[in-house]
């Protein structure tokens, strides 16, 4: 899926080689500062390496069109965004901004109710808590059926019940419908659990002093 060869980005990225494989679940683990975050961005063109390549596909990804690449390769970042509209609306943007058709309304409490987010679709998503909000993100992006998915911190906001619940609903999903997931996490419990397997960033950089 992804090869990393000879990357470097500023003094957080000397990365001799990696390899992330189709259809798994890989966790990026490590102490802040160490670049998780940073090489999650680079595999949708967030941020592009000073120097060697990543490719996605067996394809250089500077060649995929960035729209093109977000559409398979969806990010969901630490702060989940929530859009000052409905519930509904909330979930439907992801398919709004990748072009394709929305989700009926039974689609979209099902999803819900995976979560355990008993919300009415027409609520206002400004006013749910923290948690809730994360869930909806969460929720958002399972609903494009991306090829893969880049979760940065994606139970941050949530109780440790929660975060087994979402954690559970998440990988379930990645592995029936045959998707790839990297995920960054600071809790080795969850890495151990939930990952095919773990990345230790430690173990793949070649420098010091990275920040993130």
């Amino acid at each position: 899926m992804f090869t990393v060869n000879g990357l470097i980005y500023k003094n957080i990225l000397h990365i001799d080689k990696l390899e992330i494989p189709d259809h798994k679940i890989i966790c990026l683990f490590g102490e802040s500062g160490s670049g998780k975050s940073t090489l999650l961005k680079m595999f949708n063109q967030m941020l592009s390496p000073d120097d060697g390549e990543i490719t996605y596909k067996s394809q250089p990804i500077q060649e995929f069109p960035s729209v093109e690449l977000r559409r398979e390769v969806v990010m969901l970042g630490q702060d989940p965004i929530v859009f000052d509209e409905t519930v509904r609306e909330n979930l439907q943007k992801g398919l709004e901004f990748a072009e394709r058709e929305l989700e009926d309304d039974q689609t979209l409490i099902k999803m819900l109710g995976k979560l355990k987010l008993d919300k009415s679709l027409d609520e206002d998503a400004s006013k749910l808590s923290g948690g809730e909000k994360q869930r909806i993100a969460l929720a958002r992006v399972l609903l494009m059926k991306a090829e893969v998915y880049l979760m940065d911190e994606p139970t941050s906001a949530l109780d440790e019940n929660t975060e087994h619940l979402v954690m559970d609903v998440f990988t379930e999903f990645i592995r029936t419908h045959q998707k790839t997931a990297v995920m960054v996490t600071h809790s080795k419990e969850v890495a151990e659990k939930y990952a095919d397997q773990v990345v230790y960033m430690s173990d793949i950089l070649n420098r010091r002093g990275a920040v993130t």
